[in-house]
């Protein structure tokens, strides 16, 4: 079964979605970190940053995922 227009802009802009997340993920995840040990923060605070990261990673991937099946069944 062929996708139809619609369906095929929605896996495009969840594509883009998930793209952007990664990006903006690395950046603030790297960022966080530098800037927490310049700042001498607690190793508690960097945990919560690499596990928030690690959520988001997690959640571009299953999207990602979903989006390269619905394709592959096309």
């Amino acid at each position: 079964m062929k996708l139809t227009p619609d369906e095929e802009q929605h896996l495009e802009r969840q594509m883009r979605l998930a793209a952007i997340v990664i990006a903006a993920t690395g950046v603030l995840w790297v960022g966080g970190n530098l800037l927490g040990g310049q700042m001498g923060w607690a190793a508690k605070y960097a945990f919560l940053l690499d596990f928030a990261a690690l959520a988001a990673f997690v959640w571009a991937m299953v999207v990602t995922w979903r989006v390269w099946r619905k394709r592959q069944g096309n």
